[in-house]
């Protein structure tokens, strides 16, 4: 058994934009995210940009009550899980609720409860700990609280696999489908890092950028004058369905996705080996998933972090996958406007993916400046491209050597 995987239904919240309209437009416009942390005092911190979300207000979908018992990464979850099910028409009471299911990625989980908590421990004692602090904090509460929203009783899990989490979900997500375990998973990944623990770890690392003084211009993937990746913040979340059962409803059908890729790299605790062969496998696994030869792909949304360590490996593995085809490729990185929201990107790439083939349209890797030999392909530089999508490719790769790709195709009956 062998069903063919839809997308009807998308949600987003990302730095420049709270739904997905306002998110397609400032994609297209080429419109930066980035700009000085606003949460918490940064004069310590070599770091002080972030993307952050502008203005989000939860209480169309969450009430105060319920806000006060969920980390941050589980409001932005919940939020645009449901926004993504109401553009689906997605009810549970008309469909079969033990064929819906949830699974939803995310790298780090309550990162912001754990820090709140840890003070209160510190200064105040056990005792006023809260009996919610548990629960804030896992990385799978998520998919429960998004299940219990959607009374969706099928397959429910969570994915943590660093920046690949999102991904991994929706991967799964679709093999579920494909092989009958469900007939309806909403799935996507969420992300709320910008806190002091966070950007001070990543800080000493020395994974971000320091242009403090241009934060619009501090991620810039591919480009020469790169100097490390921006955190950024956010969810993504789609309805993947059986075509036959979106059908039977009568859902609108975004794009299909048709050939998932996991691999491993098997190499180092962040950094990814120099040919990115794990990358490259990851999406010939993906092709021959969909059964796509290389030269049947027009585009490619890739990871690109703005990092050295990423971005010239993974343009290797591009060429190393689709040969000369590779400088016949749109190739961008919408983290160039978003920022790297960690578990979350690859769900929020993934629906700009397939708003790319629904409009005819690539949207372009921003602050393409200064050439680098070595990242030579084509970036759609500066500019959005419109141009026939007929198939593309979304990358993810993760802390841990964690590969995925996702094979997207243009819905044809």
């Amino acid at each position: 058994m062998s069903n063919r995987v839809v997308i009807t239904g998308m949600g987003v919240l990302t730095p420049i934009g709270l739904d997905v309209d306002a998110f397609w437009k400032a994609l297209c416009q080429g419109k930066s995210g980035v700009g000085l942390i606003s949460r918490f005092d940064t004069s310590p911190f070599r770091t002080r940009i972030a993307a952050e979300l502008p203005g989000f207000d939860p209480s169309r979908y969450l009430e105060r009550k319920e806000l006060k018992r969920m980390d941050l990464y589980s409001h932005y979850a919940v939020y645009s899980a449901l926004a993504a099910a109401e553009d689906a028409r997605l009810d549970s009471a008309q469909c079969d609720a033990e064929r819906i299911g949830v699974i939803y990625g995310s790298g780090i989980g309550g990162i912001s409860t754990f820090e709140n908590q840890h003070s209160i421990l510190l200064s105040k004692g056990p005792k006023r700990i809260s009996p919610f602090f548990i629960p804030m904090l896992i990385s799978d509460i998520a998919a429960g609280l998004i299940s219990i929203k959607l009374n969706a009783k099928g397959p429910n899990y969570a994915t943590v696999s660093a920046c690949a989490s999102g991904t991994h979900a929706i991967g799964s997500a679709f093999k579920a489908i494909r092989y009958g375990d469900a007939d309806v998973l909403i799935t996507g990944g969420a992300e709320a890092p910008i806190t002091p623990m966070c950007i001070a770890g990543f800080t000493s690392a020395r994974t971000l950028s320091t242009r403090n003084d241009e934060p619009e211009k501090a991620s810039r993937p591919f480009d020469g004058a790169r100097d490390g990746f921006v955190v950024g913040e956010g969810a993504g979340s789609v309805i993947l369905e059986n075509l036959e059962h979106a059908k039977a409803r009568g859902a609108k059908i975004y794009a299909e996705l048709v050939g998932v890729g996991f691999t491993s790299d098997a190499y180092h605790i962040t950094n990814p080996p120099p040919e990115h062969e794990g990358a490259a496998r990851a999406m010939r696994i993906a092709l021959k998933d969909a059964g796509l030869s290389p030269e049947e792909v027009d585009y490619i949304n890739a990871h690109g972090t703005s990092t050295v360590a990423n971005d010239k490996p993974e343009t290797k593995a591009v060429k190393a996958v689709f040969g000369a085809h590779a400088y016949r490729l749109a190739v961008s990185s919408i983290k160039s406007m978003i920022g790297h929201l960690l578990g979350a990107s690859g769900a929020v790439e993934l629906i700009a993916t397939a708003l790319a083939i629904t409009h005819g349209i690539v949207p372009p890797t921003i602050n393409q400046e200064v050439p680098d030999p070595d990242c030579d392909l084509d970036y759609v530089p500066n500019k959005a491209r419109a141009m026939n999508i007929e198939v593309a490719l979304s990358n993810s790769f993760g802390f841990g050597g964690h590969n995925a790709a996702l094979a997207v195709r243009k819905y044809r009956e």
